[in-house]
């Protein structure tokens, strides 16, 4: 007696289908899981023999094989379960087997015969609709993530019971339906303003301009000025996320298990704020099979660096090529995986290790040394690859005690929205550029052009400042941002002049 249930599992973001073959032989009676399973799917025969044993059906005094197909990608997670168990009632005769067709299974049983969630639904859900299958049959907690996807008859159930009676044909259940559009009009409001932010005129207007083209932003500024204040307020001002870029977000959540229960989408930019501590495999993803770091949990969102210099230095180097390339590649011996992480980078530091380097209200108890061994830890590759450096002055009072509110996020949104538009239309014919932060060298000199006055004024900071031509590229993707805000067609002076002000932690570190 034989039959085969079709399962899925995740290696990084993706899915790829799984034959769950289930073998009963008349033998001494055993219960064998083979198809390179991890822990969890070994566990599963006791999971499995108990929940067929509690929900009053038959459990086969048999030698069971399992096989889980293909055999040479290792298996792991409890999702395997439910077909696993599915797969010895079919072969027992106690499912209609011909019912097994077209349809996905996924669950963790519990002793009990109920059904727990599962990680990298809505990967598997559209995998599934990829591979022509029109149904897929999974924990209720888990249907409204998978019914995002449009194409495949969604069927969410609660217990073993409940799946053996629908593939029986003496339960009805219905299909789960949601709209993704609504979802991500319901979810995307912020319980965080712009407004709420005393003062920081400068600040705000860099992160309008960080927000505008997608550039990366360090702040410098002693304890209490209010960066981290700004950096959690900057995703309420980027543009909504699309469908696309939902799904695409949703995913990484889905595989690392953080979907809330009561949500279908990642429906507003992440904001990602790893503590110092974090290691190498926590920020850019690891582990035997790779699973996605905070870089790739701040895909289309904020990845926020608070204290960048307590930061191990090998942490830090090893975000480098993923700021570049917008994607982190991990190898091990047996696969190699890409995550994405198309993230926008904000980071923090003080003036020194004390923070009052230059401080008029309180006196700075660090030598020259000390603070230069502070900066030092973090390198000028990566300082090059932050388009914006700007300084974050403590609050005066007199700003602290106004009772006026700045100027919203809605607002400063729509400019930000509008100045977003403009490159859309720029790059329609560029594969994989989206905003001026993204522009290769060759684009560069197409859309970053200069008049006679603005090369020479780019000429004196340069041969000043000591920057390299990696810092050159930025300050003319910057200052692009700056005049598209300003609908201008053309680089300006005073566009180039705003973007070098922005480098001026280049200043205070090499000068």
């Amino acid at each position: 007696m034989i039959s085969k249930v079709f399962s899925s599992a995740t290696v990084g973001v993706d899915a790829y289908k799984i034959e769950v073959e289930t073998h009963l032989e008349k033998a001494i009676p055993n219960f064998i899981v083979v198809g390179l399973p991890d822990g969890a799917v070994k566990e599963s025969r006791e999971r499995v023999s108990a929940a067929i044993k509690n929900s009053a059906f038959v459990f086969p005094t048999m030698k069971i094989t399992v096989n889980l197909a293909p055999a040479d990608i290792r298996k792991e997670g409890s999702s395997f379960d439910l077909p696993i168990a599915i797969g010895i009632l079919a072969a027992s005769n106690q499912v209609i087997y011909e019912n097994l067709k077209d349809t996905i299974i996924l669950g963790e049983l519990s002793l009990d015969g109920s059904i727990r969630s599962v990680k990298g639904v809505l990967p598997i859900t559209i995998n599934a609709k990829k591979d022509g299958f029109k149904k897929i049959i999974l924990p209720k907690e888990n249907a409204t993530e998978a019914a995002i996807v449009e194409g495949i008859d969604v069927f969410p159930v609660s217990s073993l019971v409940e799946v053996v009676e629908f593939l029986n044909a003496c339960l009805e259940i219905k299909p789960c339906k949601v709209s993704a559009s609504e979802i991500l009009s319901t979810f995307k409001n912020y319980k965080i303003d712009f407004s709420d932010v005393k003062g920081q005129a400068h600040a705000k207007r860099a992160l309008e301009v960080a927000a505008s083209g997608g550039h990366n932003v360090l702040m410098l500024g002693p304890p209490g000025s209010g960066k981290t204040m700004l950096a959690k307020r900057l995703p309420t001002i980027l543009p909504d996320l699309t469908l696309e870029e939902s799904l695409e977000t949703t995913k990484i959540y889905s595989v690392s298990g953080l979907l809330p229960s009561n949500q279908a989408l990642i429906s507003t930019r992440p904001f990602r704020s790893p503590h110092h501590t974090i290691s190498d495999a926590g920020l850019v993803g690891g582990s035997n099979i790779p699973k996605p770091g905070e870089i790739s949990l701040a895909h289309h969102g904020v990845l926020f660096l608070d204290e960048l210099p307590e930061f191990k230095k090998s942490v830090l180097e090893v975000m480098r090529q993923p700021l570049e390339d917008g994607k982190v590649t991990i190898s091990r011996a047996t696969l190699s995986l890409t995550f994405p992480a198309n993230f926008l980078l904000v980071a923090s530091m003080n003036p020194c290790p004390c923070g009052y380097f230059g401080s008029s209200q309180k006196e700075c108890t660090c030598n020259p040394p000390l603070i230069q061994k502070y900066f030092s830890k973090v390198s000028g590759p990566l300082l090059d690859r932050i388009d914006i450096q700007i300084e974050v002055p403590a609050v005066p009072f007199k700003e602290l005690s106004q009772k006026e509110l700045s100027e919203n996020s809605e607002t400063i949104s729509q400019r930000v929205i509008k100045t977003r538009k403009i490159q859309t239309k720029r790059f329609e014919n560029e594969k994989g550029i989206f905003a001026n932060s993204d522009m290769t060298s060759k684009l560069i000199r197409k859309f970053c052009q200069l008049d006679t006055q603005g090369e020479e004024l780019l000429k004196i900071a340069i041969t000043k400042l000591g920057l390299s031509a990696r810092a050159y590229d930025r300050i003319l993707k910057v200052s692009r941002t700056i005049a598209d805000l300003e609908s201008s067609e053309k680089i300006l002076p005073q566009h180039l002049g705003e973007a070098i002000q922005y480098r001026s932690l280049d200043r205070n570190i090499f000068a």
